[in-house]
């Protein structure tokens, strides 16, 4: 379903393509396929066993300055949902506007997040919560897939049906996590698991004012040339990679035609497998023998937003 909302800005109206749900607990499952047919993707989020859901993602598209552009991002909310919300609704939207986004995109990238860390901090500045968020995302400008992490959401890759991590998780017993956090006056001690301060599993996040010297959103970020080898693009909570290795994740995804269908069997496996956190998958089908059909837009052309609201 499409919904015209009426917003407007610089990227011109935006566009929200909201899944219909299935039947099935509180999940929801869609998919979106870009115009000129070299891509589709599929998603599926589902709260599983936890009491309440603070799983988002955002995925976007739009030509930008003659360039394609499409984002992908996995929020995955600790303490609360607020942070990862506010990062659904915000943390595209502030990297387009960024002024070197095509020409530096790296850059653009690192400031953005960390300025977007900035901003929901002093949203929050008067409350007495502490939520935070984990962001993985992957941006592609034109043939160049730029993979974002902050936490421990992952995104990974087939590429000639190897299994490939594009993100390393930001945990606290990482070497030089560890090292970067004692440097700044922390502590990294083992309750239950390895926690900054004996608080928080992992090592950046966005959010967490009361640890925020020590847990940082200054993202890693990978850059990789798409080419025919690129077969899938997969983005998830650590809801599906506490229970499904990389590899398995892959092999699972490329036994199904379409990426909505693929995005599902993901979440259903790790729901079956007893993750007992929400679980939200993104799958990105790469389709190489496709002519781009698009006719070039100039920097306002048309946002395509695919959004989910959930229960």
């Amino acid at each position: 379903m499409i919904v015209d909302t009426g917003a407007t800005d610089t990227q011109g109206p935006i566009l929200d393509i909201i899944p219909e749900k299935e039947d099935y607990g509180d999940f929801t499952v869609g998919g979106w396929k870009s115009e000129d047919g070299r891509l589709n993707c599929g998603f599926s989020s589902f709260m599983g066993k936890r009491p309440s859901m603070e799983d988002f993602f955002d995925v976007k598209s739009s030509e930008i300055d003659g360039q394609r552009v499409c984002m992908f991002g996995i929020f995955d909310g600790h303490g609360g949902s607020r942070a990862a919300e506010f990062l659904k609704e915000h943390l595209f939207e502030n990297l387009m506007k960024h002024p070197q986004f095509i020409i530096d995109t790296k850059l653009a990238i690192s400031e953005t997040y960390q300025q977007t860390d900035m901003d929901f901090l002093e949203s929050e500045k008067d409350t007495y919560r502490d939520d935070g968020s984990t962001a993985s995302t992957a941006i592609l400008v034109g043939n160049h897939l730029y993979v974002a992490n902050v936490g421990d959401s992952r995104t990974v890759i087939s590429k000639a049906g190897k299994a490939i991590p594009l993100s390393e998780d930001h945990k606290p017993n990482r070497s030089d996590e560890r090292k970067r956090i004692e440097n700044a006056g922390g502590v990294v001690i083992w309750a239950g698991t390895w926690r900054v301060g004996g608080v928080l599993a992992m090592s950046r996040a966005f959010g967490n004012r009361m640890l925020k010297q020590f847990v940082v959103a200054e993202p890693e970020i990978q850059v990789q040339e798409i080419d025919e080898e690129f077969e899938l693009l997969l983005l998830a909570s650590d809801g599906l990679w506490d229970v499904v290795p990389n590899e398995d994740a892959v092999s699972l995804a490329r036994t199904e035609e379409e990426p909505e269908a693929a995005a599902q069997k993901l979440m259903e496996t790790a729901f079956t497998r007893g993750s007992a956190d929400n679980i939200t998958c993104i799958v990105v089908k790469f389709h190489h023998d496709k002519a781009d059909s698009a006719a070039p837009q100039h920097s306002d052309g048309e946002l395509v937003d695919i959004s989910l609201e959930i229960p």
